[in-house]
């Protein structure tokens, strides 16, 4: 212990004595633990003198003021916005729905799924009606202040629509999982698939908001595709248009763009793109949006890891290979394997 006391920086050159912020405050960062202790003392005998607490009202005042300064990171007086933390928490209550006993509660069993079922999507239809009201407002007040009941009605409707389109999302999802099964030798089994694959998670959340964003809801597609693209890696956006037994392998890093259109039998590896190439403007510079900007994927296709491929004309044929680190913006005939060229390597025999 009395050696580590001794260190300075001086003896670990590899540790940085000042910093830029530092030498403008005049303070020197010391890594011997002797004055450290002094400091952290130091530190504690002024922290009982003035105390958190004195310097509290300073600091709510700075915090206010930068409300004010800053602008558009608060929504003090502004009306309801839906909330994150009851969006996830309906997905996740879908999860458990798509895949029972496999995901959310575990106590699912045949003998309970009737009530579980019942009491769970007639939750999942009053929270998330609550939520796509709010969001539904929230548009209407960016154009005009709609009767107050319009837009509970049109969220009632959409959710309806929306929860009764699950066994179709469930056949779609299955076969994702059959896709991911069969596509991958290293799994070993449904099971596995389900449990473990981000995949299963990106595409099935994909499913639920794109019904969502086709019908026209704001905020709540993105919430969801966005809190699952933090757990998994994988980006998809609501909006694009995806076939069946759709695979993502590893998936970390990919992205498919709002417009991308995505075929049957399609499997991506991780690192893929499907982005756009430019963004067209208007004449005051502004982007114009809604516009088909993301590639047209074919069915039964194969892009393997980090290759790009940008903007409407990038077209791809079905039965098609993309090798890795591709870069397309071009369209792609049908049955067309693509490539990198070899690149030549460098062998340097090292010296003993």
């Amino acid at each position: 212990m009395k050696q580590v006391n001794k260190m300075t920086a001086k003896s670990n050159p590899s540790h940085p004595k000042k910093n830029k912020d530092s030498q403008n405050r005049g303070e020197t960062y010391c890594w011997n633990a002797e004055k450290m202790l002094d400091a952290l003392l130091k530190n504690h005998e002024e922290m009982g003198k003035k105390g958190f607490e004195a310097g509290l009202p300073k600091l709510v005042d700075s915090v206010i003021e930068s409300y004010e300064t800053f602008g558009g990171m608060d929504h003090l007086e502004g009306k309801d916005l839906p909330s994150k933390k009851v969006v996830i928490e309906v997905l996740e209550d879908l999860f458990t729905v798509l895949f029972p006993g496999y995901l959310g509660r575990e106590d699912v069993t045949k003998a309970n799924i009737k009530y579980f079922l019942g009491t769970t999507l007639a939750s999942v239809y009053t929270r998330l009606t609550s939520e796509v009201d709010k969001s539904l407002k929230y548009i209407c007040r960016k154009i005009t202040e709609c009767p107050q009941d319009v837009c509970q009605k049109r969220a009632q409707v959409v959710v309806k629509e929306i929860l009764e389109k699950i066994p179709e999302i469930r056949a779609l999802t299955s076969g994702d999982v059959e896709a991911a099964y069969n596509g991958d030798p290293a799994a070993v089994s449904i099971e596995e698939v389900i449990l473990s694959y981000p995949c299963v998670l990106a595409i099935a959340t994909y499913r639920i908001a794109h019904e969502l964003y086709l019908r026209g809801v704001p905020l709540i597609p993105r919430i969801m595709s966005e809190h699952v693209h933090s757990l998994t890696g994988v980006d998809i956006h609501p909006g694009a248009k995806i076939g069946k037994n759709f695979f993502i392998d590893h998936g970390t890093g990919v992205v498919i763009g709002e417009t991308a259109e995505i075929g049957d039998n399609v499997k991506l590896y991780q690192g893929v793109t499907l982005g756009a190439l430019s963004f067209p403007k208007d004449e005051k510079g502004q982007i114009i949006k809604g516009a088909k900007r993301h590639p047209t994927i074919g069915n039964n296709v194969v892009i393997y890891s980090g290759a790009t491929l940008l903007g409407p004309n990038a077209i791809i044929g079905d039965n098609v290979v993309i090798g890795g680190n591709v870069w397309v913006t071009s369209p792609v005939a049908p049955g067309t394997k693509i490539t990198i060229a070899r690149p030549e390597l460098n062998y340097k025999k090292k010296k003993t």
